[in-house]
């Protein structure tokens, strides 16, 4: 993670120093989230053929191979087919890691086991901008060859395990209409979430750079507290929606969104403190809207669709991950770099009407009813099974 996680803000500032347009940049960098998109759909079929181990190494070996064309070869177009590969791949990793996390989670455990990971996962790509302190001398190429040895030394434990490697959960597909149908709000506040994060990831380290005037180093620290932040609020407002109406909670968190973006984006000239502590804020409330919308589409759904609609839940988060930064660009390249909040705040004010219209569309699911909060990855529909909510009865129907 920690590799993964520096290798996307590397890549944009590569693509920032280039001078490219701002679509340019944005047309490169949802090449990640479309091949995550299509990994997370098609890479398990690597993973039945050749099993986990084999699966993992040939994955990240792609990965770790990909990482070193990087500055090998000329932007824009011959990186398209690279983002696009490096987002296949890290979602054949990600389908490894967490079906062998399935495989050893039992009832009691999933919960713990689940939380670890989002920890983990989070903290590894926080950490990872700590490369992007280094000294980016020789064309950047040294950061390039650091989040290559982190990519390739991660197979060791794997390729030399002695563990049988676990069996693949089966993941059925979920009719999109009937995800629609139970929770429409599960549904677009997903997306929102998408919207939000991909563009955050993508243009955020452009944002650092052009709005807050910050060398690499300090894009790096940005994008590192901006995602640290994202560990911050997720159960704070994750246990008031198990005790209130969770799409009140999901109100007060797109009205949070609307606020952090705005927040960010005034703070961007002054920089410095203020800065680093909006974006903080901004990433606390940015990661809770999925988990939420997942743990409120879930309260709609029987026991036994929870964990097929997952997949529908990842595929609507990819998709506005896909499109945020093709969208995103096109506002910085009229507006200025500040404009990435501002597409930010536009979606969080448009779910913030979607939200307030479902709270008098439909009638709530009883506190008492409502399964209990957990934080989720959107990586892909793998780690469902690890939702402890996955073996809770259903809880309403239709709102």
């Amino acid at each position: 993670m920690a590799g993964s996680g520096s290798l996307g803000t590397a890549v944009s500032l590569r693509l920032e120093a280039a001078e490219l347009p701002r679509p340019v940049i944005g047309f490169v960098m949802s090449a990640y989230f479309a091949g995550l998109t299509l990994g997370s759909l098609l890479a398990y079929r690597v993973v039945l053929r050749v099993g986990h181990i084999r699966a993992f190494t040939a994955f990240a070996s792609v990965v770790s191979a990909v990482t070193l064309l990087y500055p090998l070869l000329p932007p824009p177009l011959a990186w398209v087919p690279l983002r696009l590969a490096e987002g296949f791949c890290m979602a054949g990793i990600f389908i490894c890691v967490e079906s062998w996390l399935n495989d050893h989670a039992g009832p009691a455990s999933r919960g713990r086991i689940l939380a670890a990971y989002m920890i983990c996962l989070y903290l590894g790509q926080a950490s990872g901008q700590v490369l992007l302190a280094l000294d980016w001398s020789n064309d950047g190429m040294r950061v390039f060859l650091l989040v290559s040895v982190l990519i390739s030394v991660a197979v060791l434990p794997v390729a030399l395990t002695r563990m049988p490697p676990p069996a693949l959960p089966e993941v059925a597909s979920f009719p999109a209409r009937r995800l629609w149908v139970a929770s429409p709000l599960g549904v677009v506040g997903t997306v929102a979430s998408g919207l939000v994060l991909g563009s955050v990831y993508a243009l955020g380290p452009v944002f650092a750079r052009d709005a807050a005037g910050f060398e690499a180093q300090g894009a790096a620290l940005f994008m590192g507290v901006l995602i640290t932040g994202g560990v911050l609020l997720q159960w704070p407002l994750g246990r008031l929606s198990d005790a209130f109406d969770r799409r009140r909670v999901i109100v007060a968190t797109l009205a949070l969104l609307v606020v952090a973006a705005l927040l960010v984006a005034s703070a961007a000239e002054g920089g410095g403190v203020a800065l680093l502590g909006s974006a903080a804020f901004f990433g606390g409330v940015a990661f809770a809207l999925y988990p939420l919308c997942a743990a409120h589409t879930n309260d709609h759904l029987a026991r036994d669709e929870r964990v097929a609609a997952s997949g529908g839940l990842v595929l609507a988060y990819s998709s506005g991950a896909t499109a945020g930064p093709l969208l995103t660009s096109a506002v910085m390249m009229a507006l200025g770099g500040w404009g990435l909040f501002l597409f930010a705040a536009l979606v969080g004010l448009l779910g913030l009407v979607f939200a307030a219209w479902r709270l008098f569309a439909r009638a709530p699911v009883p506190a008492e009813r409502q399964g209990a909060f957990q934080p989720l990855p959107g990586t892909t529909p793998t780690a469902a099974p690890l939702d402890p909510r996955t073996s809770l009865p259903a809880t309403g129907r239709g709102a």
